[in-house]
């Protein structure tokens, strides 16, 4: 069995690492979609807010797999897994707080895979707050 220590000190360098990208990643889409500028006005269900609401909702998305993406390959790089699609399935899994984690995860590393699952549930929710307060600005324009 791994550590607690061990654990505990990646999963807080795992969580400084994602909140700086998070927060990178949502400063930039804002920025891209000029999200951080004041907008003409435009109709509720006009095809640019569509546009962009759309943009955003795909770009958080690819975010997310983004940090995914970095929590498989610790686990890969940690030995935590054989193969990297197997890593991928058990960081997808506890970030999106499914909670299935392949049998076959070593219990080394289950108190990592679980502060995963609520780093997950912080950034997602970050993203939902980003998200519908963007799309409530550009449906009340």
């Amino acid at each position: 069995m791994q550590p607690l220590l061990l654990q505990l000190g990646s999963a807080a360098v795992l969580m400084v690492l994602m909140a700086l990208i998070h927060g990178a990643g949502v400063a930039a889409i804002a920025h891209w979609l000029g999200l951080d500028r004041e907008r003409p006005k435009v109709r509720r269900l006009h095809p640019r807010t569509v546009a962009i609401l759309s943009s955003v909702a795909l770009l958080l998305f690819m975010l997310h797999m983004v940090e995914i993406a970095l929590f498989a390959w610790f686990y890969l790089a940690a030995g935590a897994a054989g193969s990297f699609e197997q890593a991928l399935f058990n960081s997808a899994s506890a970030y999106s707080t499914l909670g299935q984690p392949d049998a076959s995860f070593p219990l080394e590393w289950r108190l990592l895979g679980a502060l995963e699952g609520l780093i997950g549930f912080l950034l997602l929710g970050w993203s939902t707050a980003f998200f519908v307060t963007d799309m409530n600005r550009l449906l009340r324009e």
